[in-house]
């Protein structure tokens, strides 16, 4: 919300000297935050002037300028600027007159850009200054010719600081609205804020002499389909004027505040409605009330029907979308956007101004059905004050009167059917028990009574009735919020909570950061990817082999092409590393831990009614809630390419590959406390030969690999993409609740390597297996250190060589007992797969 502070001012005593900043700190006190301060950048001599005369003289570029004389003083004054009262000025523009008045820029003033003005040498004469348009003064985008004072039904004196006639002297605060505090979605609710911050008087501009009893149009109510049991529509006052000249220009105050609080400017009737829902909050919406046919009816839509918005779309309407209709049909969207055949324009002589209530889901999901946010929906959705109609539609019918030359016909109609709020119980005590400040009485009851509260005293305490335009008070809890607010948050201690003995993270949230620290230690980059993926992303990388892959589509994609859940990381990490890459960063390895939605085929998801989101929902609809959702297992990906080690003096670059991919899944298995073995796999998205399955015992858990280079070249990266994805969930599973730990042995180690040979199909993994179980407890650790195939070697052959390492708890081991436990260990690789000793 913008709240230009001239308006501002009309409604609350700001202080004297108040400048945009000390504004928005005496709001932040009372919870409104900042966002922003608005200003026009104009500074200067800017003054109105007349064009006396003006010669044409065309160029030799085929432009023709005009060189002008301008009275910019009085006859007999110096200028602003300290120069004659008639200054020479070039112009381009032809859109004026001899006699009419405009606005000038004399030299040393400064227009938004900033832009300095200065006495120059141009076309052959010395122009001093220059005759002004709208889009240079800043006032709108026009830049059709330079701005004339008769467009805006002015005519000031010669020499008239124009930056303050045409209010370009103003400012405003931007301020963060919470979706429950729509009060403040209006000028009335930020002065009624700020008289709380600062002890100022506030003026109710919503508190006025309205006439009652007025006829003459046609209103009725027909809602068959009422949302969470609320009509659509509570509140619909309407009056008529006549004779209105739409023609007529906007003040130029009025549409310097408009411009000021984010809205442009379009013609006069429609600045009136929207000047006057920024003032009071209530939207208003106008008629041209000859194209009317008959009464009005708002009714939900019927199916089939259509209706052209004012944004000149033709909109298929839904069943619980509440409309505005005549005889004709419908002729608007409830407290969204009115319809194109009953627009207000140049021809409109009568108008029919509107200013209803409506339920506040109701419009919102209009809103978000027909993906239509308008300033209308955005303050009903947040809750109108539904006392203040008839006084923003008595508002709107004076400035028309006043600005348009309109008549108050003195018809309408008036149409309330709100219930008045319920008043709430504030026990004695109950305030100081929650927040912790031992509030007085007289600050209880004055802080409720200041926010416009009528409060009572009863044995229990005070019965509190809140205003119309507080809904979001529904509980003693929300009072205390007040009472809080407004005598100072600055009363409340600072207290550290403690935490409750034996708490903290669970096993998994600690195994899970531990694998996290793991692999940002070993040089990962940690990244978070959008969950969204493709359907053809989901297809490759959800299964390893080519079955169908059900994955979850979404209702209301934000990326039509990327409408599926992701039931994989790689995609997001590939897409992240494609990035990086197009940024120069071409060494990567990132790594993800994240959740992917695994619905089982054949499962139906999801809910035919959602709960509302305004209520608590039951134990039943929560549970109800989590059945409808797919499994969602916690992953860790790993994606490494370009080189692992770069170069440098002595050392040549190492190329990144399947290996540190392998040395990850490692660390996530140390993380994890559990040991993570590699097997031949196959993936269809990755390389044949270089693709691992990953086990935790006899458990699959996840596959490592490189890209097929056709995938990876799809992806616009390099030939060499190593990846890597486990189901994290599944590993913690598998991990032991306790790991075991063992003594640091002091006596010494003997170590020896065992080459055999055996067949190429044989997985080295299982010949290591083997080698471990059949050397027995004296060995510590064994690993594979080369996979030779070549001369000495038999065509369909390998010769596997590993590194062992004996060592005894209690004694030195000799050469011979570290041989022999070896050769167990080879007799029995001899025995399972036929392994032969290498010489």
């Amino acid at each position: 919300m913008r709240v230009p502070l001239s308006w501002l001012a009309e409604y609350v005593d700001l202080e004297p000297g108040a400048t945009p900043e000390s504004v928005q700190e005496a709001l932040v006190k009372v919870g409104l935050e900042e966002e922003d301060i608005h200003r026009i950048d104009l500074s200067g001599p800017v003054v109105v002037g007349q064009v006396l005369d003006f010669v044409e003289e065309p160029q030799k570029n085929g432009k023709v300028i005009r060189w002008c004389q301008v009275r910019v003083a009085p006859d007999g004054q110096d200028a602003a600027d300290g120069g004659d009262a008639v200054h020479g000025i070039v112009c381009g523009a032809h859109n004026f007159e001899p006699g009419d008045k405009v606005v000038v820029t004399l030299p040393g003033s400064v227009l938004p850009g900033p832009f300095p003005i200065a006495a120059r040498k141009t076309y052959g004469h010395l122009s001093e200054g220059m005759i002004a348009s709208v889009r240079e003064l800043g006032m709108g985008d026009d830049h059709e010719g330079i701005l004339t004072l008769k467009t805006l039904g002015l005519d000031p004196e010669v020499g008239t600081d124009a930056i303050a006639l045409l209010g370009l002297d103003d400012a405003a605060v931007e301020i963060n609205v919470t979706p429950d505090r729509g009060y403040a979605f209006s000028i009335r609710g930020v002065a009624r804020e700020l008289s709380h911050s600062a002890g100022a008087a506030f003026r109710d501009p919503a508190i006025r002499d309205v006439p009652t009893g007025l006829t003459g149009v046609d209103v009725r109510v027909d809602d068959a389909a009422p949302i969470r049991g609320n009509v659509g529509c509570s509140v619909f006052v309407t009056r008529v004027v006549r004779d209105v000249d739409a023609t007529a220009p906007t003040p130029p105050w009025m549409a310097a505040r408009l411009r000021l609080a984010g809205i442009r400017s379009l013609s006069l009737l429609v600045d009136i409605t929207n000047y006057v829902m920024l003032e009071l909050g209530q939207p208003i919406h106008g008629y041209d009330l000859d194209a009317l046919a008959g009464g009005i009816v708002v009714r939900r839509a019927r199916s089939g029907e259509k209706l052209q918005t004012l944004d000149g779309v033709e909109r298929s309407l839904d069943a619980e979308d509440l409309l505005i209709t005549d005889d004709s049909g419908p002729i608007g969207l409830a407290g969204v956007m009115g319809g194109g055949s009953t627009e207000m324009g140049p021809e409109t002589t009568n108008v029919l101004v509107e200013a209803a209530n409506f339920d506040q889901v109701s419009i919102a999901r209009t809103a978000r059905r027909h993906k239509l946010p308008s300033e209308a929906s955005k303050r009903f959705e947040r809750g109108v004050d539904p006392k203040v109609a008839a006084a923003a539609a008595d508002r709107v019918v004076d400035l028309m009167v006043e600005l348009a030359g309109g008549t108050d016909a003195a018809q309408g109609s008036y149409l309330d059917t709100t219930a008045p709020p319920a008043p709430i119980v504030l026990p004695a005590g109950f305030a100081a028990g929650l927040v912790g400040v031992d509030y007085t009485d007289a600050e209880e009851r004055g802080s409720l009574e200041e926010i416009g509260c009528a409060v009572s005293t009863t044995d229990e305490g005070l019965l509190v009735t809140p205003p119309s335009w507080r809904p979001d008070l529904a509980s003693k809890a929300d009072l205390v919020e007040e009472i809080a607010r407004i005598v100072g948050y600055d009363r409340i201690p600072s207290v550290l909570p403690v935490a409750p003995p034996g708490q903290g993270l669970t096993r998994e949230q600690r195994a899970r950061r531990a694998v996290a620290n793991a692999l940002a230690a070993a040089g990962s980059t940690e990244v978070l990817a959008y969950p969204f993926v493709t359907a053809e992303s989901n297809a490759l990388f959800g299964s390893p082999v080519d079955e169908p892959v059900p994955a979850v589509t979404l209702a209301n994609a934000l990326d039509a092409r990327a409408s599926q859940l992701r039931t994989s990381l790689l995609p997001g990490l590939l897409e992240l590393a494609h990035r990086n890459l197009s940024r120069g960063i071409t060494d990567q390895s990132l790594s993800e831990i994240g959740l992917v939605f695994r619905p089982q085929l054949g499962e139906t998801y999801g809910l035919e009614h959602v709960p509302s989101g305004a209520e608590r929902p039951s134990a039943e609809a929560i549970e109800a809630l989590n059945n409808s959702i797919p499994p969602q297992p916690r992953h860790v990906a790993v994606l490494t390419l370009g080189n692992a080690i770069a170069k440098q003096p002595g050392q040549p670059a190492v190329p990144a590959g399947l290996g540190d991919v392998l040395a990850s899944v490692a660390q996530i298995g140390l993380a994890a406390g559990v040991r993570i073995e590699v097997a031949q796999g196959a993936h269809k998205a990755l390389h044949p030969g270089r693709t691992a399955e990953l086990r935790v015992g006899d458990t699959p858990v996840g596959f490592a690999g490189e890209l097929l280079p056709d995938i990876a070249e799809e992806h616009d990266l390099p030939r060499v993409v190593a990846v890597a994805e486990l189901n994290l969930d599944a590993v913690l599973a598998l991990a032991p609740t306790n790991v075991a730990t063992h003594s640091i042995l002091t006596q010494p180690a003997a170590t020896q390597d065992l080459s055999l040979v055996v067949s190429a199909y044989v997985a080295a993994q299982d010949v290591l297996d083997a080698v471990r179980a059949g050397s027995g407890d004296l060995l510590e650790s064994i690993r594979l250190v080369d996979d030779y195939r070549g001369t000495g070697v038999g065509d369909d052959e390998k010769s596997l060589t590993f590194a062992l390492r004996f060592r005894a708890p209690d004694r030195t081991l000799t050469a011979a007992e570290a041989s022999e436990a070896k050769l167990s260990g080879a007799q029995r690789a001899t025995e399972l797969f036929g392994a032969a000793i290498r010489d």
